[in-house]
């Protein structure tokens, strides 16, 4: 079975059986093809159900602060209505910059999952590693490489078109 197809009189996908990280990589996709940076992000809660998805929408929103985390995180807050994400785990197909890395510890992720590591732009693993600050206030556990090869590869492809 899929990690999407429904199981026998069920009335949609079983929360148990999503993958988030390929939910993930399908919103990067569908912001790929809107011209979007492909990066995509999910939340789910401590029992593994999605609460929020979306891809970047800095072009279409014409706001340089909607990245896929950050688009996220609005979404679920509003539903738990909470700025805190306690127990929570975010899935991105992309390193998060610093600013969502602030975003990220402020929410009070549980644990954040990335696919490619950014070298250039990442604030977790590269740059400024955020949660390894002082004045960071929570760290979440933090795991690179979650279907890194197809997040890195759509990612090639995007900015390879671009220059053609």
């Amino acid at each position: 079975m899929g990690n999407n197809e429904q199981t026998s009189g069920s009335k949609g996908p079983n929360p148990k059986q999503l993958n988030p990280m390929a939910l993930a990589l399908a919103e990067a996709e569908a912001a790929a093809a809107r011209g979007e940076v492909p990066v995509g992000a999910v939340i789910v809660d401590e029992k593994g159900i999605v609460l929020a998805q979306a891809g970047n929408r800095t072009l279409e929103l014409k706001d340089p602060t909607a990245h896929a985390e950050l688009l996220v995180i609005r979404q679920a807050a509003a539903k738990r209505d909470s700025e805190r994400l306690i127990g929570c785990d975010l899935y991105v197909t992309l390193e998060p910059c610093t600013m969502c890395a602030g975003a990220i510890s402020f929410a009070r992720f549980r644990r954040l999952y990335y696919a490619a590591a950014d070298e250039k732009g990442g604030g977790v693993d590269h740059g400024v590693r955020f949660f390894s600050q002082a004045t960071c206030h929570h760290r979440p556990e933090v795991y690179g490489g979650l279907s890194e090869e197809p997040a890195r590869a759509l990612l090639q492809r995007f900015f390879a078109e671009r220059r053609e």
